[in-house]
This record gives C-alpha cells, sequence and structure tokens, in this order.
C-alpha cells in the first residue's frame, strides 16, 4: 500500500500526543458536540465543516490524521458525505474516514468497504453516545485500522448466498468472526467473551483456516480479509 509519503501527503500517525480531527456534519448543535467529545478525549479539532464540498477544503489545508463525515449532508442530504470520503481516501491517502450515519444503509457500508478497510469506520450516530467507544473508534481509524458499527456487521454476516462460507464455523466462531469484523483485537474479543487469549488465538486460526484465508499478525490485515471473503461470495 503505497505511504502518504509517496503521494506528498503527511504520513499517518503512529504514537502521536494529540491526534488531529476534522469534522464535517450540517448541524451546528450535533458538530461542536462531537468536537467537544474528541477534545475533551485529547483530539485536536482543526477544522469543522456544514457540507461536502467544505470538507474537502478543510482535509487540503488542514492533512488531518482523520475525517469524521456525516454520509447526509448538503445541498442534497444523500451521499455527500459518502461522496467526499472516497474522494479524501484518494486524493489525501493520509487522512482516515470515519462516516456516520443515522441507520445501517446497506449499500453505502458495501461501497465504502468496497476497496479497503484499512483507515476507515462507519458507525451509526447514536454510538456517539457511547463516549469512550466511539472516541477510541475514531483513534483506532486514525492508526490504521477499521471501526465497523456491530449492526453492519452483522447485516454483512447475515446477507443470503447460495453458498453460505460461514456454514462450517461453529455458534462461537461465528460470534469472533463478528467481533474480528468489527476491529477488535484479540484482548477485546476475549474480554467481550469472557474467555481467555488463548483461546480466542484458537478461534481465529480456526475460522482463517476454514475460510481459507491466510492469518496475519495485524488486527486490521485480518478484518480486511474477512470482509473481502464475504462481499465476494
Amino acid at each position: 500500500m503505497p505511504t502518504g509519503e509517496q503521494h506528498g501527503e503527511r504520513e499517518p500517525a503512529a504514537v502521536v500526543d494529540r491526534l488531529r480531527v476534522v469534522i464535517a456534519e450540517d448541524s451546528v448543535l450535533l458538530r461542536e458536540g462531537i468536537a467537544r467529545l474528541l477534545e475533551r478525549a485529547g483530539f485536536e479539532v482543526v477544522g469543522q465543516a456544514g457540507d461536502g464540498e467544505d470538507l474537502l477544503r478543510k482535509v487540503g489545508a488542514h492533512r488531518p490524521d482523520v475525517a469524521v463525515i456525516d454520509v447526509r449532508m448538503p445541498p442534497t442530504h444523500t451521499d455527500e458525505g459518502l461522496l467526499a470520503a472516497r474522494r479524501i481516501r484518494t486524493e489525501h491517502p493520509g487522512t482516515a474516514v470515519l462516516v456516520l450515519s443515522q441507520y445501517v444503509e446497506e449499500a453505502y457500508a458495501l461501497d465504502l468497504l468496497s476497496e479497503t478497510t484499512e483507515r476507515t469506520g462507519y458507525l451509526l450516530k447514536d454510538r456517539i453516545g457511547d463516549v469512550d467507544s466511539f472516541t477510541d473508534a475514531v483513534r483506532r481509524v486514525a492508526l490504521g485500522g477499521s471501526a465497523l458499527d456491530p449492526e453492519v456487521v452483522a447485516l454483512l454476516l447475515g446477507r443470503r448466498r447460495r453458498q453460505d462460507p460461514l456454514a462450517a464455523l461453529t455458534p462461537r466462531e461465528r460470534e469472533v468472526l463478528g467481533l474480528m469484523a468489527e476491529g477488535r483485537s484479540n484482548a477485546a474479543m476475549a474480554d467481550a467473551l469472557v474467555v481467555s487469549d488463548r483461546a480466542v488465538e484458537k478461534h481465529v486460526t480456526a475460522i482463517l483456516s476454514k475460510l481459507d484465508l491466510p492469518p496475519a499478525a495485524e488486527d486490521h490485515r485480518r478484518v480486511l480479509a474477512v470482509l473481502a471473503f464475504l462481499r465476494s461470495v
């Protein structure tokens, strides 16, 4: 994958004190609320935008680590945010994107995830209320990972297929696969399932083996492989 430096962009953040964020949301009240939450969590909000064009200008000017973007913005309130997110990934690869939606829109989710899940997030706006989880998701995406809403994951896992590639998985392995697709680490999955880290490692190994996916050390690579597999069948 090309680095930001090769594209003339600033390198993605690795370990920094304050990750830089641009927020795009046409509701001023919600936009200011998100900005306050992120600033209290240690982020630096370097720009705010109320529409897609202003978002692109702010990203171009500030080169943030991550852009938090509402799917629906003026003038048509349809997919302006999604289109802007895709342009940012192409024109500013050093900036991660976290898209917010009022409810799960399958076509939008699949469009956003069609090329990669690295440095990409898709969350329902309701998740903002869980401040710790929301800020963790923003940070994870900014640092190169993914953050997918559990409802998006459930939608992807529940899509009907003529031949179900997940049929070989046990119920517990399906649970682990769902948590993997949300972008959780092995330790986080162990906490959620109340099992040992070793048990999670065994489940992950079994899942990758049954789905004919090569194991990889980095969590975002596993997520990318799993979602790519799910979309291809």
